[in-house]
């Protein structure tokens, strides 16, 4: 079992895995589904942000154009190159075989940070094991991406299991010339102000950065250095609590046409009383005092928008 307990981030191109919020990376580019044809060089890896080799002859474009090189879950066994492409002075990100345990696929992590620079991130993908990615995690300290290619409603799942990012997108490099060979991302569109460098798979991407900024938003610590760091974090929790607001509105409207009488006149005080006491002890800073004004904002918000719809 790897012996590396302490909690590192490793930077991949312009995103910081491990650390602040989890990341989207928009496809891994697999050159091994080029088996080896000749003359392929770099085409399709220009820019991109992770790329498996074939064989070693793919090494000197990967260290040219990746962000970072992907040790494949299918050939873990091949020392020989597992060896050059750690030592390529890149990130790696360090699949698991699929029967592989936990002490296996460390053991492996720990075999390429002594070759390379010691900057390993773990990543669990096919039909990922959820918990065992979690294992791993929390026994080495590194980093963890769960590629969600195959099922990306699978995404808020990993990022609640401890992911540090989701890798979407086809790993196919013909189709990743066509959308932007792996392109990378926070989550822009929800206010982690990241950015993106380019389109990627629209609606995965979405479902992906959708559990970043949602989950995340509930699950995930951060400690945000700057003030553009805070605004950024503050942007992600505002987009969740929106996302809550909305939902809680439409519950509220439910409530208001079930109820015998509805409305203004319909509401329960002693209720609410005991809801602001639930929400003090889960935020004890805030307290019954400051949360009771904000509880009847919402509150009152709904009814407003329930009365609404009932007239139109």
């Amino acid at each position: 079992m790897s012996s590396t307990l302490e909690r590192r981030a490793v930077p991949v191109g312009g995103l910081l895995v491990g650390e602040g919020p989890a990341v989207v990376i928009g496809g891994r580019v697999s050159l091994r589904a080029r088996r080896g044809q000749a003359g392929a060089g770099p085409v399709g890896i220009e820019g991109a942000t992770l790329v498996e080799p074939y064989s070693a002859d793919d090494l000197p474009a990967i260290a040219e154009h990746a962000d970072a090189v992907v040790v494949g879950a299918s050939w873990t066994r091949d020392i020989p190159l597992v060896r050059a492409a750690a030592g390529l002075g890149l990130p790696v990100v360090v699949e698991r075989r699929r029967e592989a345990s936990v002490a296996e696929w460390l053991e492996l992590a720990d075999y390429c940070a002594a070759e390379g620079d010691g900057q390993v991130i773990l990543c669990e993908g096919g039909r990922p094991d959820l918990g065992l990615m979690r294992a791993a995690k929390v026994a080495s300290g590194r980093p963890v991406l769960a590629d969600v290619s195959a099922d990306v409603g699978l995404s808020a799942a990993a990022v609640a299991a401890g992911a540090d990012g989701l890798i979407v997108g086809s790993p196919d490099p013909a189709a990743a010339q066509g959308m932007g060979a792996g392109t990378a991302s926070g989550t822009a569109s929800l206010g982690s102000g990241t950015g993106s460098a380019g389109p990627g798979p629209g609606a995965d991407r979405l479902v992906a950065e959708e559990a970043v900024v949602l989950v995340g938003a509930l699950l995930r610590d951060e400690a945000p250095a700057t003030l553009p760091e805070c605004r950024q974090a503050i942007d992600r929790l505002d987009a969740a609590l929106a996302t809550l607001l909305e939902r809680r509105a439409e519950l509220a409207g439910i409530v208001q046409r079930i109820k015998p009488v509805g409305g203004f006149a319909g509401r329960d005080l002693g209720r609410e009383r005991a809801l602001i006491a639930r929400m003090a002890v889960r935020a004890p800073a805030l307290g019954e005092a400051r949360l009771a004004p904000i509880m009847n904002a919402v509150i009152e918000a709904g009814l407003h928008l329930a009365e609404e719809r009932a007239a139109e």
